[in-house]
């Protein structure tokens, strides 16, 4: 007697949600395809409203809100970003557990990048480069870099590391963390006191804040001014919680020096911004730290096989605080 065929249990699906070109998504599914050979995972632009219904988790890359409402059974969202401001602004009261990335080599990248822009502006970079323009030989008194206090607000993942690489270079390190952080070599401090005591004593301020309701232009007019005469600073976090009209009439006034900045209210800067030619403005598109897709894509893998294996999530992003 002929045994019927063994009932094969379909694999779950997982679906790529993102607004990334077709190549960017085509690029990610295969290293996670590679990666998690057992798992059914395509890109949401493939699947149809049966398809989307047996989708249990979505990988996303700042995910248009209607896609992820295309999702009716979803158990959780991972983030192949850092950054979830977006995600938590654009899904309010969303209903499943989110995951952003945490890559030890997004902090190695970001630790690399504050060391580079904080030695540029430490050793008169932008000036040397006002000088060539202007056919001027003009050598600058040099400061040993005990001498200058570089403050990091943000004390996460990748502060620490940026501290790290800072106190290594001999730079006098103190940070800011919204709650109180204790970091090896790092003079730390939170609450609002805190705050007004780091920038007070930072002649370099880095930005490496999330994005949230109380950090937004959280370096406006008033905390600006708290900076030494002639400070700088690196905004490599996001553009809104720098107050960019204060910013700049502090760079004009002189009561600042220099501004790198990464990141911007609007990105890609538009064309017309003023930001592009102010003499004591840096700006770059966006490339502090970028995502290396090889290490997230294993990340996120390895979250993922966990879930499968023990049904037990990373550290998801508090809603409410927004990371």
């Amino acid at each position: 007697m002929t045994q019927p065929a063994p009932h094969r249990i379909a694999p779950r699906r997982i679906a790529l949600v993102s607004r990334l070109s077709d190549a960017a998504e085509a690029g990610w599914l295969a290293r996670l395809r590679a990666l998690l050979p057992g798992e059914r995972i395509d890109s949401l632009r493939a699947l149809d409203a049966a398809a989307c219904a047996e989708v249990e988790i979505a990988v996303v890359a700042n995910p248009d809100p209607a896609d992820i409402a295309r999702l009716p059974n979803l158990r959780w969202i991972h983030s192949l970003w850092a950054g979830v401001e977006r995600i938590v602004a654009e899904l309010p009261g969303l209903a499943v557990p989110l995951v952003r990335l945490v890559d030890p080599e997004l902090a190695r990248t970001m630790a690399e990048a504050v060391l580079a822009w904080t030695l540029y502006l430490f050793r008169d970079m932008p000036a040397y480069a006002a000088s060539q323009r202007a056919h001027r030989w003009q050598p600058l008194d040099y400061r040993r870099p005990e001498a200058v206090t570089v403050g990091i607000l943000g004390l996460g993942e990748l502060g620490r590391a940026a501290a790290g690489r800072l106190n290594a270079a001999g730079f006098r390190v103190c940070g800011w963390n919204r709650s109180a952080r204790a970091v090896e070599g790092v003079e730390c401090h939170s609450g609002p006191g805190g705050l007004a005591h780091v920038l007070g004593q930072s002649d370099i301020a880095v930005c490496l804040l999330p994005l949230t309701a109380e950090t937004r232009h959280l370096l406006n007019a008033e905390r600006l001014a708290l900076l030494p005469r002639g400070a700088q600073l690196i905004n490599f976090a996001r553009g809104p919680i720098v107050d960019t009209q204060a910013l700049t009439h502090a760079l004009d006034a002189g009561a600042m020096k220099h501004a790198v900045l990464d990141v911007f209210e609007t990105e890609p800067l538009p064309a017309p911004s003023a930001l592009w030619d102010h003499p004591a403005i840096t700006v770059l598109p966006h490339i502090s730290a970028p995502t290396d897709p090889e290490t997230a894509a294993a990340i996120v893998a390895g979250n993922i096989g966990r879930y499968r294996a023990e049904g037990v999530l990373p550290a998801t992003v508090d809603l409410r605080r927004g990371y």
